[in-house]
């Protein structure tokens, strides 16, 4: 009898086969850049299914929830675990930071370095483009709010037709279906991109570039590690759930992240997790979507140890009321930089504005960034994953058998 090897299992071999390949390319004289077509061709393959089973899956769960009121309560819902779990990821970033002091005693060159401000959209206009101009335009550029938007409208509008509907509900529940099956055949080359994405980045930066830099490095993964321990495994186990079987379930999803640096890459197939996990389809094909926009744990564990550390840098007095700051505008900045191509920095910029920390630092951890993308990630992916579950739960929607029958299938497929 064959032994079949997981999927996960298969991307870390990927993954360390890269790590290798990075570390030997520049020694032999190989050109990194082979590696990069590898890599970029799993993020086109993984990305090109996610606009398509969105829009299937909520379009069908939003036909099937029928009830608006419930929808209300499924997003005020999530939203309220969005803002908790931010403020929590903020509040552990900037304990550790001050605690193990990343910036004390490091001397790095700060001449010359320069980094411009941001400021995040006004919350009306927010709102204001979260309705699609062009629903059309809107898939073509994977604007998923208004993706989101315009597919729960449309599936409202078709429960409201009632009889007639049906048929188009059964082709949207069809086309759901099939998508999963292509993000399957999709995920057959992951091992691969895996290992282009590692070897590229590995060999095109270098390990040397961690050594200045490695105090805070350390502190945003022990600070990412921690937000887990303290915050999702205590989720996971209040609904019921073994933190061991969700880890295992989530550690695909979680391992695309990681090595794209990209939660919509990992979008289909966290979709599809939790699910099978026992997250109710209509929570699900809400909170996920909306997730991968605007829930951003990792960023803000991330951004909290940066600030610390870059203020250190540069003696600046960091009090109790300026970390408030931090905490406050970092939760606000999640939501204020929805739809900005990289939140991460954005988000810092804001933040060091607020309370006065000098821009340019941002440069100094810019040689970094990859790395520390990484880690900050694969854990907003792996909140998404959790909010499913948690409010799931809190709706009486969560269903572990269910979710064991959908795996059970989806393995016979």
């Amino acid at each position: 009898m064959k032994t079949r090897i997981s999927l996960p299992l298969q991307m870390a071999i990927g993954m360390l086969l890269g790590i290798l390949a990075g570390i030997a390319a520049p020694a032999v004289g190989f050109d990194p850049a082979w590696f990069k077509p590898i890599g970029q061709l799993f993020i086109n393959l993984i990305r090109m299914v996610v606009v398509p089973l969105v829009i299937a899956t909520i379009i069908a769960g939003a036909a099937s929830v029928g009830d608006v009121s419930k929808l209300g309560r499924v997003a005020s819902k999530t939203l309220i675990y969005y803002f908790a779990t931010t403020a929590i990821a903020v509040t552990i970033g900037l304990i550790l930071a001050n605690l193990v002091a990343p910036g004390e005693g490091l001397n790095l060159a700060k001449d010359g370095l320069q980094a411009k401000a941001a400021s995040s959209p006004k919350l009306v206009d927010v709102f204001l483009n979260i309705v699609p101009l062009n629903p059309v335009d809107s898939m073509s550029k994977g604007n998923m709010l208004q993706v989101i938007f315009f597919a729960m409208l449309f599936g409202f509008g078709l429960s409201a037709v009632g009889e007639r509907g049906k048929t188009v509900l059964s082709f949207f529940d069809g086309c759901g279906e099939v998508m999963i099956k292509v993000t399957n055949i999709v995920m057959i080359y992951a091992p691969i991109g895996v290992f282009g994405l590692i070897a590229f980045t590995v060999a095109s930066h270098g390990l040397a570039v961690l050594l200045p830099l490695v105090k805070v490095i350390g502190v945003v993964y022990v600070a990412c590690i921690f937000h887990v321990l303290i915050c999702y495994i205590p989720l996971i186990r209040v609904c019921g759930l073994s933190p061991a079987t969700f880890l295992r379930m989530i550690s695909a999803p979680v391992m695309i992240a990681f090595t794209t640096c990209s939660s919509a890459a990992a979008l289909s197939t966290n979709l599809i997790q939790v699910q099978k996990l026992g997250a109710s389809k209509p929570v699900s094909s809400f909170s996920i979507p909306l997730g991968n926009t605007i829930n951003m744990d990792g960023t803000a564990v991330y951004m909290g140890v940066v600030a610390v550390f870059v203020a250190e840098l540069y003696g600046i007095p960091l009090p109790l009321d300026k970390q408030f700051e931090v905490i406050l505008v970092g939760v606000l900045a999640s939501i204020g930089t929805v739809g900005v191509p990289g939140a991460g920095l954005l988000m810092s910029t804001i933040v060091f504005t607020q309370v006065g920390i000098p821009l340019e630092g941002i440069a100094i951890v810019a040689g970094i960034d990859r790395i520390l993308d990484m880690c900050r990630t694969s854990v907003n992916v792996l909140g998404d994953a959790t909010g499913a579950i948690v409010v799931s739960r809190w709706e009486g929607d969560f269903d572990p058998a269910k979710g064991a029958l959908f795996a059970e299938e989806e393995e016979k497929r």
